[in-house]
């Protein structure tokens, strides 16, 4: 049965349909709907149904907001323990919109082509570097295509074009680069009408792939909290990540927290090289690099228990040993001196 809420109008494109068919019958009708842009899809047993037919036709917009490592970076991509925060103020925001084609679209400020000189140009490449957000967006696209195929998810073929805006500072440590890589896959598995097919707790490890496929060396830290937000502890141990293949996420609730402020530097650097030459080290056996990755967690792990007994004295105070360890003010921990 078919319905409109105009019924005096020609019935072009029905939005609703309510179905008592068989299976097979069912299925050429829903296929049927899908091509004629049918917004909904009743009937009993379908819900499952409804949920693949996801908004053909429909513009999507997903922000994700930057996050903060307050506690046990960088010890997420050695086995550690983190407390993290996700930050309202600073986000990046993908848009979908279906298309004749597939096409990436450059932001005009962080993929310019065009410079008022040769000097302004050279200026822009010292600070930021050669690349923008497209990369991002190209290497999102690839590794959805490639996970859908891995577990043999038939995606529709639907054409779009994705554009980005972000006002997280560049290189600052607060994850903007997989913001726009998260918040595009939001995108693209609400756009093909997957919703349903991931978990949760997979979707940081998606992401983090595709920074891997970047070349960029990092931790599972950032997209768990981008994909959980509020204020999340995390337990990256070696037994809970072979055993499972992520780690342990714990939400806190954020009114436990004290006021806070953020200060990030004007002069950014690259904080993915030096994850990268302690990677090396703690690969290699590196046994003061081990040890500090150790003690950061056992940090991070009495620096929740502070925080869930309202000790805000001592709580900082972890924080402060967690900087010292990374500044490498320990002299027993030389091996932080990147940092």
């Amino acid at each position: 049965h078919v319905f409109t809420s105009h019924p005096r109008k020609p019935l072009h494109k029905p939005n609703c349909i309510v179905s008592t068919c068989s299976s097979k019958q069912t299925a050429t009708m829903l296929k049927q709907a899908v091509q004629v842009g049918c917004a909904a899809v009743f009937g009993y047993g379908l819900f499952k149904t409804i949920e693949t037919l996801g908004k053909r036709g429909t513009q999507l917009k997903h922000r994700v907001y930057a996050r903060v490592g307050l506690l046990g970076n960088p010890s997420d991509g050695f086995n550690g323990r983190t407390i993290s925060l996700s930050l309202e103020n600073y986000y990046a925001e993908v848009t979908l919109t279906p298309a004749r084609k597939v096409e990436l679209i450059p932001n005009p400020e962080c993929d310019p082509s065009q410079f008022d000189s040769l000097a302004s140009f050279a200026e822009r490449i010292k600070v930021h570097g050669y690349y923008g957000g497209v990369r991002l967006l190209q290497a999102t696209l690839l590794r959805f295509y490639e996970v859908c195929s891995e577990q043999r998810i038939e995606l529709p073929h639907r054409p779009f074009t994705l554009s980005y805006t972000t006002n997280i500072p560049k290189s600052a440590g607060l994850s903007g680069s997989s913001a726009i890589i998260y918040a595009g896959l939001k995108c693209l598995i609400e756009h093909h009408g997957i919703t349903g097919r991931f978990r949760k707790v997979e979707l940081p490890n998606i992401v983090l792939s595709v920074e891997s496929a970047l070349g960029i060396t990092a931790g599972l830290q950032d997209r768990v909290i981008q994909v959980y937000e509020g204020v999340v502890y995390m337990d990256f141990a070696k037994k809970i990540m072979d055993t499972s293949g992520h780690g342990q996420y714990i939400e806190m609730d954020p009114s436990l927290l004290p006021d806070l402020y953020l200060l990030y530097c004007e002069n950014p650097c690259d904080s993915g090289k030096m994850h990268n030459d302690v990677k090396q080290r703690w690969l290699k056996g590196d046994k003061e690099v081990i040890a500090g990755m150790k003690e950061l967690a056992d940090n991070t792990r009495e620096a929740k228990k502070a925080l869930e007994d309202h000790n805000h004295k001592a709580f900082a105070d972890f924080i402060d040993r967690n900087f010292a360890l990374r500044r490498c003010e320990d002299h027993n921990h030389k091996a932080f001196a990147d940092f």
